[in-house]
């Protein structure tokens, strides 16, 4: 269920799944950005093209040689008919059997080899699709993800990229013989009768005039079947990650009724491009029939006054069968490619979309970061008609303990999400130790960062990877010694595998505290210079979060550290306390002085102590 509203009042816009079709896109230019990708590739592709080709040929020839021994059996019928003393040439026919044997064989030869090289290009294509995928999706701004499902961005690397895999190798392959096919058809006709070539060969503007409507109707249903595949992806990945907060709240109605309007959309959409591209085989045979039956009558004609053999007879009437074969695979092809491309437009519209302000050139060196940040008139808004931070200026020395507090959605996390670049501020500058943190690459400004979010994140594998992820280079002495400063050593030790317990993907198989406890170990492991909290004891029992609080003063002490709170109590021995409303700092100093104030850090402390009360 798409979240209906922001924790973070002026927060990013709603990550539900979009409900409108974007237009169909030009072919041609999907085609050519296609064509551009397989680039790197050429030679191989090359290589299997010319291994198509060898295969066609030898293949085509076959009928022609054929149509010789029917030739030589006939004339040796007549002979032995006329008893003019000859008799059937078995020694030539002989000859003709051994010919069609090595082309044949040579044709399936040539044929496994360009079916192996297009195998592998395939395969590096998709390899190489995923991985640029996976790359753009971390070079990405958050603010692309805000409007976007994540079921959604999945199908690009999944459905998508499938898509693409299955039919290029195939596509490529069929579109090479057929052509190549084709035109050794319409030659090798040539050979034997021009005239009855030419009567062959009018099926071919008929035919594409056909293909041509078919293939501009059904388009823009292949588009419409690949986007709502991703809506459907998107809506089932939401629904069945928060599977319990749908009943709870009794969405499973509501769930079902976007659920019916997607899948009936991509119902509809899949169903009339499948129809409408299995229009064109039958059309094709029609047409295909309709020349067989010319082509007979006429060869029947050459033949009767002599102009041609039976055996070239023979030759142009399997031709002629073969001539429709190609014909029929192309507008087959033609299928399989507004699929490829319909996927690939997609991907590649992704791979486009903007990314991150680039890192700077010459990177401010990170060593010896002493933890002294300074917002200096910083102005932001998540939409840039929607200014949610304005004009918000504050200098935090080294070693304080600042805490953040302010009605729900008075900007405090958004202030934490500009502080560690996850976005940029619109005008104004975040200094650490004097330096405009644009100076140093996002990686190093993020490495002296710890963060332990209200939203507790865990991945599927043991608890120990899961503590070792705040640093991957830690020895399982360091994660254990972490682990005890958050109080998480004592219950992982009543665990059935203690810290090699495999977490499931939900983390369903420890309770939500405990989850809390993992990712404050995480953060006790990676020893950073900033701490940043947020709501970390939000999910934690009051006796637990007594013992947690312990440690994480030790944790604190000489690292500049961000607590944001809602529930005041945790704070009061913050070193500053800033209090925000609307994005503006509206009173600041220590628990003491804000209350002695009596505005509106007083008020707000007393409604929460007298809620607690009544």
């Amino acid at each position: 269920m798409a979240d209906n509203s922001n924790k973070l009042a002026g927060g990013p816009p709603g990550t539900g799944v979009r409900k409108s079709i974007e237009k169909p896109k030009n072919i041609k230019k999907t085609l050519k950005k296609l064509v551009q990708y397989l680039g790197r590739y050429k030679i191989m592709i090359f290589v299997a093209i010319v291994f198509s080709i060898l295969s066609v040929i030898c293949d085509i020839i076959g009928p022609k040689v054929l149509g010789d021994a029917t030739t030589i059996i006939y004339e040796g019928v007549m002979n032995i008919i006329a008893d003019n003393g000859l008799g059937i040439n078995f020694a030539g026919i002989l000859n003709i059997v051994i010919i069609l044997i090595v082309l044949y064989l040579l044709s399936a030869g040539f044929w496994y080899i360009e079916g192996f090289i297009l195998t592998k290009v395939t395969m590096n294509v998709t390899y190489n699709l995923r991985k640029d995928i996976s790359k753009k999706i971390n070079r990405l701004p958050l603010k692309y993800f805000d409007k976007k499902s994540h079921g959604e961005v999945l199908s690009y690397i999944t459905n998508d990229v499938d898509t693409i895999s299955q039919s290029l190798g195939q596509s490529i392959s069929q579109i090479v013989s057929s052509i190549t096919t084709l035109i050794g058809i319409v030659v090798m006709m040539l050979t034997i009768s021009w005239k009855m070539t030419i009567f062959a060969v009018l099926v071919l503007p008929i035919s594409a005039f056909l293909v041509s409507i078919v293939v501009r109707k059904s388009q823009k249903y292949f588009k419409q079947q690949q986007e709502y595949l991703g809506h459907v992806n998107g809506h089932i990945e939401e629904m069945y990650t928060n599977h319990t907060i749908v009943k709870s709240f009794n969405g499973e109605k509501s769930s079902e009724e976007t659920f019916s309007e997607y899948n009936h959309q991509l119902y509809k959409s899949a169903w009339r491009s499948q129809f409408l591209s299995s229009l064109m085989h039958p059309i094709m045979n029609f047409v295909g029939n309709l020349g067989y039956v010319v082509i007979c009558i006429l060869g029947g004609y050459y033949a009767t006054n002599g102009i041609i053999t039976v055996g070239n007879i023979q030759s142009f009437i399997q031709y002629m069968r073969r001539f429709n074969e190609p014909i029929s695979q192309i507008a087959n092809i033609s299928n399989v490619l507004q699929s490829t491309i319909a996927a690939a437009e997609r991907v590649f519209e992704f791979l486009a979309e903007e990314e991150e302000v680039p890192d700077t050139d010459k990177p401010a060196s990170i060593d010896n970061v002493k933890g002294n940040i300074e917002f200096k008139n910083v102005n932001f808004g998540y939409n840039q008609d929607k200014i949610i931070i304005n004009d918000f200026s504050a200098k935090i020395n080294a070693g304080e303990t600042i805490a953040i507090v302010g009605p729900t959605g008075a900007g405090k996390t958004t202030i934490v999400k500009l502080l560690m670049r996850y976005y940029d501020v619109n005008s104004g500058e975040i200094l650490l130790d004097g330096i405009n943190i644009k100076n140093f690459t996002r990686n190093d400004l993020r490495s002296e960062f710890g963060m332990v979010l209200q939203d507790t994140w865990t991945f599927n594998g043991t608890i120990m990877e899961n503590i070792r992820y705040g640093k991957l280079d830690a020895t399982d002495e360091d994660v254990v010694e972490a682990a005890k400063k958050a109080q998480v050593d004592h219950f992982v030790k009543t665990l059935p595998d203690g810290y090699n317990m495999i977490l499931n993907e939900e983390s369903n198989n420890i309770s939500q505290g405990q989850k809390q406890l993992l990712t404050i170990a995480r953060a006790f492991l990676s020893d950073p210079k900033i701490l940043i909290l947020d709501e970390a004891t939000s999910s934690v029992d009051t006796r637990t979060e007594i013992l947690i609080q312990k440690a994480m003063n030790n944790l604190m002490k000489g690292r500049t550290c961000f607590i944001i709170a809602h529930r005041l109590s945790t704070i009061k021995d913050a070193d500053k306390i800033l209090v925000i409303n609307d994005g503006d700092i509206i009173e600041q100093g220590t628990h003491e002085e804000l209350l002695d104030k009596k505005g509106f850090y007083y008020n707000l402390y007393n409604s929460q102590f007298e809620r607690k009360v009544g």
